[in-house]
């Protein structure tokens, strides 16, 4: 167990001392590697979009447990939680009247359980929450989403509005983690349970996204004909891509921070 840690260190002190680029490309490699990983052990890729929706529902407990036993808000986003709520209503919304399924019954246990976050930073404990550090302008995100699912969206044969609407969510979830990170980039420090709820976030991301590129590859690009015609395929995929890459920065020292038995999460400066 000693020589694991050692060796651990050892790989994670290499890793920090590496410049930029290099870390950009073992973060790339890495990522292929999972995938091709992925690809072998899950016979079925549509289990990967049902994982990631289930550790976004894990996340989102975590969140609650915090809630309930410390009684504090601190280091929490509202405006990420705001958001969150947003894309999922959109996104039930869509799938009720274009593709009810086990997605469905997902999305609306996490929004139900995210309301219920909403409601406990809003009003149950107000007092702790950091609404100083929450300065994240959801204008800079929110209008343009809007303008984008206008202009790029799917090419189905169902009404342009839930057309709209389905875009619009894509776009919203890609984003709506900013505001919780900049809240990061703030404090400096993470405490356990936020941490926790932002790795889910990006394992859920990340799921999401390899779903997505191996749904593509497996079809041999005819998924994306089957999306339509235009820029939407391709700004569905680039949507999962950014979403992931976002967290990926956060997840790498939350994993060194796990490994080297750190329950607070302390960020450099640059990250998130």
């Amino acid at each position: 167990m000693k020589a694991t840690k050692t060796t651990i260190h050892a790989v994670s002190s290499w890793v920090r001392r590496q410049p930029p680029k290099v870390k950009a490309f073992l973060a790339v490699v890495t990522g292929m590697a999972a995938l091709v990983l992925l690809r072998f052990i899950v016979h079925d890729h549509d289990n990967l979009f049902v994982a990631a929706e289930a550790v976004h529902s894990i996340g989102i407990c975590v969140l609650i447990y915090k809630l309930m036993k410390e009684k504090t808000c601190a280091g929490l986003s509202l405006k990420s939680q705001e958001l969150t709520a947003i894309f999922l209503a959109v996104r039930l919304y869509c799938s009720f009247v274009m593709e009810y399924d086990i997605h469905t019954i997902l999305d609306l246990a996490t929004l139900g359980t995210t309301l219920w976050v909403i409601y406990m930073i809003r009003f149950k404990l107000r007092a702790t929450y950091m609404e100083d550090k929450d300065n994240f302008a959801l204008y800079y995100v929110l209008v343009p989403c809007v303008v984008l699912a206008v202009l790029i969206h799917p090419s189905t044969s169902h009404n342009i509005i839930n057309r709209i609407s389905w875009a619009l969510c894509v776009y919203l979830e890609a984003v709506s983690v900013l505001p919780q990170l900049r809240v990061m980039q703030n404090t400096k420090i993470v405490e356990p349970f936020t941490a926790h709820y932002v790795f889910a976030l990006g394992v859920a991301r990340f799921l999401s996204c390899a779903h997505w590129v191996l749904q593509v590859l497996d079809t041999r690009g005819r998924l994306l004909v089957a999306l339509g015609y235009g820029l939407w395929p391709s700004m569905v995929l680039i949507s999962e891509i950014v979403q992931t890459f976002i967290l990926a920065d956060f997840c790498y020292y939350y994993v060194l921070s796990v490994f080297g038995g750190q329950l607070v999460l302390r960020l450099p400066s640059g990250v998130v």
